[in-house]
Parts: structure tokens; C-alpha cells; sequence
């Protein structure tokens, strides 16, 4: 079983068909970037994946569970229990401090958080010392740590972030691609990471190429950045 199974998703929004036969798997415990140009459907397919958006037709498989044939309170639990994201926005709530934030979901859900496992995630994510700050006091870099570490918290089957490193500088986007360099390796969660920086993408252990809405490449990144730039032209261009 895929952590991530989507089969022949579309979406049209008015006459633009955005999603246009989307199909795309993600091995458990996989970590894959997903890159295309502006307008390609990167996020709507992210979006979908998670339950924010409805799909025209198609599915999106998550753990065996279809996300996309759920209604939204169903798909807002799940997401709760079984989906981390990260936004390029961070979406962290301000007035709560950095700990309220990280266990918010898990709250919601009426979770009680493994308090060892917070522990090593804080220490692998490096925001030990920042747990009873208020995020609006954080740098960005340091505001994506946490939005990071509240992805992992429920330890979701797959984590999406969405160009998480789109806010960042050279030397915090180094950071955060380290971070899911991570979590991926802690063996927990599946990671997909919607990008557009070939630098990002190959941290990652596979890249997707998509354009007009389908997946039209798939290739292993080896580590290189230079590679994944090559490859991306001459699938997207």
C-alpha cells in the first residue's frame, strides 16, 4: 500500500482545466518533490490531496483511505489525524505561544501528545528553546521550524508542504530543506514538497514533473540540483 495513491485527478476551475488526469504514488516513508511551472497545479493538487478541495473526478488515496470521497468535516478530521501540511505562509496563530501551536491539531482531536516524542522533535527541529515564545517574535526561518514540527506532531502518514520555502532566504531555505531531510529520515511520515526551487526539489529522493495538469516525468534526483534543473527544462519547457 502506497502512503499516497492519486489516480487520474482532475479539476477544472470555470474553462481552465487545471488538473487534467493528475496520477502520482509516493512509497511509504517516501520523501518526492513535485515541481511544474506557475499555473500548473502544483498546490490545487495538494490542496485536493488534503481535503481542502474538491476533486471533479479521479481519487487520492491516503494510508488506503480516499480523502477526495469524503465530505468536509470527515476529510478535516482525517486531516487532523493522518496529514500534515506546511503552507508558505506558515499559518501559525498569533497570541498563542510556539507549544500551543505545535499541539493545536492534536487539541482539536482531543489527542493526548506523546510528550518523548515532542521532546525529539524539538531537539531534531532545533526549536527547544523557542516553546513558550510567541511566533509574531520569530524569524521566518524560525516560524517554519514550527509550522515543521506541528506537520509531524500527530505522526501523519504523509506530510504536504506546500513551497515551504518560498518566505525564506538562501541560508533558512537551507535549514528547512535539512529539517525535511529529517523528518523524512526519522521514518515516521511520507513527505511530498511542492516546489519550484530545484535546490528544495533535490533534497528529495524523487522529483515529478507536472505540466498541463498531468505528471509527464519521474526521475530520481541523486542529490543534484544541477540535475534537477536539466531535467526540469526539458520536461516543462
Amino acid at each position: 500500500m502506497y502512503a499516497l495513491n492519486a489516480s487520474n485527478v482532475k479539476r477544472k476551475y470555470g474553462a481552465v482545466q487545471v488538473l487534467d488526469g493528475l496520477s502520482l504514488r509516493l512509497e511509504q516513508n517516501g520523501f518526492d518533490a513535485l515541481m511544474g511551472p506557475s499555473g500548473s497545479g502544483k498546490s490545487t493538487f495538494l490542496h485536493i490531496a488534503c481535503g481542502l478541495v474538491a476533486a471533479d473526478s479521479g481519487s487520492v488515496e491516503i494510508g488506503g483511505a480516499d480523502v477526495t470521497a469524503m465530505s468536509d468535516s470527515a476529510a478535516a478530521k482525517f486531516r487532523r489525524r493522518h496529514v500534515g501540511v506546511v503552507f508558505q505562509a506558515f499559518n501559525l496563530l498569533s497570541g498563542k505561544t510556539v507549544r500551543d501551536n505545535v499541539l493545536f491539531p492534536l487539541k482539536l482531536d482531543g489527542a493526548r501528545p506523546d510528550g518523548a516524542r515532542m521532546a525529539r522533535l524539538a531537539s531534531v527541529l532545533g526549536v527547544e528553546a523557542l516553546m513558550d515564545r510567541m511566533p509574531e517574535s520569530l524569524s521566518g526561518g524560525e516560524q517554519q521550524r514550527v509550522a515543521v514540527m506541528r506537520a509531524l506532531a500527530a505522526a501523519p502518514e504523509v506530510v504536504l508542504a506546500d513551497e515551504p520555502t518560498g518566505n525564506l532566504d538562501a541560508a533558512a531555505t537551507r535549514d528547512v530543506c535539512a529539517l525535511l531531510k529529517s523528518a523524512s529520515a526519522m521514518g515516521e511520515s511520507a513527505i511530498l514538497v511542492v516546489t519550484h526551487d530545484p535546490i528544495v526539489a533535490a533534497t528529495a529522493n524523487n522529483v515529478h514533473f507536472l505540466k498541463d495538469g498531468v505528471i509527464v516525468a519521474s526521475h530520481p534526483t541523486q542529490n543534484d540540483p544541477a540535475r534537477v534543473a536539466s531535467l526540469y527544462l526539458e520536461a516543462c519547457s
